[in-house]
């Protein structure tokens, strides 16, 4: 748990991650893509408990629905899910060392695709076979650098 929060990072973190999360990718590497914003969430809700929680998840996920051209709701209920999620196991998340960690981020963030993907087809997108995981896998591996830049940026800001 962080000490003092410093609200640009804040800002910018979530600035960052919306625009990487529509940003071009080559077509071969686009399925690779990490779940940026799913990680902010995980992040801020994680360090942060008591100022981010499950409506400004909600809020940043009708964000990505809005900017992506999902159907309304899509993202905002996964990231409503993720920060609740965090927010049961956010305590004892702490006390786990990196790799526990990332194997959380790999399992809450799969829990955001499936889901997604769940509507997706509900709604009537085409299957994709198990390949909508490979975001959760990919953002499991990035969150160790993108735990510990965080936390450096908000030091030396906050």
């Amino acid at each position: 748990m962080l000490s003092v929060i410093s609200y640009p990072v804040f800002a910018l973190s979530v600035a960052v991650a919306l625009v990487l999360s529509i940003s071009l990718f080559p077509v071969g590497w686009f399925e690779f893509r990490p779940e940026w914003l799913g990680l902010v969430v995980f992040y801020w809700t994680f360090r942060a408990p008591a100022q981010f929680g499950i409506f400004l998840a909600w809020i940043l996920g009708l964000l990505l629905d809005v900017l992506e051209a999902t159907p309304l709701g899509v993202n905002a209920l996964a990231m409503g899910l993720i920060a609740f999620l965090v927010l049961t196991i956010h305590q004892r998340l702490r006390m786990y060392p990196m790799p526990q960690q990332c194997l959380m981020v790999f399992l809450l963030l799969g829990i955001n695709q499936m889901l997604v993907h769940f509507i997706k087809q509900m709604l009537g997108a085409e299957d994709a076979g198990f390949s909508y995981l490979w975001p959760a896998l990919t953002s499991a591996l990035a969150w160790p650098v993108f735990c510990v830049l965080l936390d450096n940026i908000n030091r030396k800001l906050g």
